[in-house]
């Protein structure tokens, strides 16, 4: 692994390490000041949030990385942009209509707090473009300042808030993004900005024309594994209580913050460093082989030992009444470490434009949770659900694991350079 790999991933570890502990420490505090149902309807509240965003993007962010001249990299963020406005102005043309939508999804607590959601959607998305838009040009300190900001920030807000409103939550998770937003586009303005204001409609046509499989078929994967991912959240809701799904949107939280944040870090750095190898007509199989088995040395003890102790640490960590939220993690084991081992490198499709069969893999994933969230409905069992849906998942990622090292083999076969790994 070469230095410069080693030393962009550390910029990034590092921002997620301390943004970890700061979630760490701040959420044995938010259990005790907020109640398990304000936790849901944050859960359902970000859940929207988090799949109008896919749309917002159209995953032209993805785009952003892959041009070789800089004018056409700026164009891919400029068509993302665009998408980006005309989605926050439908969610706030659709205020309005706020009681209806949450009547639909059972959750009459998000009337209040609707409006703020355009608000969520315009920053998150905006900066999942900026983002890539510093990767591209290696700007990785730029990235873990945003990182650092939104945790501090949302840590601090949400608790603060806690005294005097009772969706401080809410409030918290939409303020954190914005100020850290506007805080990095301040401090990078001259360097990174700057190149961004000048707009070419020609060449934005042009590249929205060459990468038209990412709306096409990387933003229909990328909803579908997302839908899939809080489907506990969007299906359940209806049959069990609040209470239920605020305990499992915790154990997300708890068991997917760090991991995502981890893979997240590497996968930008590798996402980069990948696609210039490729460009160059470089192996990359031996990276990839030595990634994959460290990784398990690393994460399956790791789990091994959790499973025994996790409903008595989140006890412990969390307070008294919290312990179901970590038997819903044990039970999420299984689908938590193919996440690990397979997020980290799940840019392949993207890189070897097979974004249609990776849509295939998200389609028998959602079927496949669907399946076992069935079976929990029909037994009516929160944990028998939350079981099923684990499975399907680790099923369906097992799978795409298989099918990402033969991509890579296929690569190799063209290949003779000598791998610098």
């Amino acid at each position: 692994m070469n230095s410069s790999i080693v030393k962009n991933t550390s910029k990034l570890l590092t921002a997620n390490i301390i943004a970890q502990a700061i979630g760490l420490l701040v959420y044995p505090i938010l259990t005790r000041l907020y109640t398990p149902d304000d936790f849901g309807t944050l859960n359902i509240f970000l859940t929207i949030g988090g799949i109008a965003t896919l749309f917002a993007t159209a995953e032209y962010q993805n785009s952003i990385m892959l041009p070789k001249s800089e004018k056409s990299g700026v164009a891919c963020f400029h068509v993302g942009f665009v998408i980006t406005l005309i989605v926050s102005l439908i969610f706030v043309l659709s205020i309005p209509f706020a009681s209806q939508i949450s009547a639909l999804l059972n959750a009459p607590e998000l009337t209040a707090n609707y409006w703020m959601l355009p608000i969520y959607i315009f920053a998150i998305s905006l900066w999942t473009l900026l983002n890539y838009w510093h990767t591209r040009n290696g700007r990785f300190t730029s990235v873990s300042a945003y990182q650092i900001t939104q945790c501090t920030t949302g840590a601090g807000l949400k608790w603060g808030l806690a005294s005097f409103l009772r969706n401080g939550l809410i409030v918290g998770s939409v303020l954190a993004p914005v100020i850290a937003l506007a805080t990095n586009v301040a401090a990078t303005f001259r360097t990174a900005i700057r190149p961004l204001l000048t707009f070419d409609r020609a060449e934005c046509r042009l590249m929205a024309r060459e990468y038209a499989n990412f709306p096409k078929y990387s933003l229909p994967r990328s909803i579908v594994n997302y839908v899939s991912s809080n489907l506990p959240i969007l299906l359940l809701t209806p049959f069990f209580s609040l209470t239920e799904i605020g305990f499992y949107g915790m154990a997300l939280t708890l068991a997917f913050t760090p991991i995502n944040l981890i893979i997240r870090s590497v996968f930008q750095v590798f996402f980069q460093d990948t696609t210039q190898r490729v460009q160059r007509g470089e192996s990359i199989r031996g990276f990839f082989r030595k990634l994959t088995v460290r990784t398990t040395l690393i994460v399956a003890p790791a789990f091994a030992i959790l499973y025994f102790v996790l409903p008595q640490l989140t006890a412990w960590l969390l307070g008294d009444g919290w312990q179901t939220t970590g038997t819903y993690i044990r039970a999420m084991l299984p689908w938590i470490f193919m996440t690990t081992l397979v997020g980290p490198i799940c840019y392949l499709s993207d890189i070897f434009k097979k974004q249609k069969i990776g849509f295939l893999f998200e389609l028998l994933t959602f079927v496949l949770r669907i399946a076992g969230l069935a079976v929990g409905i029909w037994r009516g069992n929160f944990l028998i659900a939350v079981i099923g849906y684990s499975t399907g998942g680790f099923v369906a990622i097992f799978a795409q694991l298989v099918w990402y090292f033969g991509l890579i083999g296929k690569y190799e076969n063209g290949v003779k350079a000598t791998p610098n790994d």
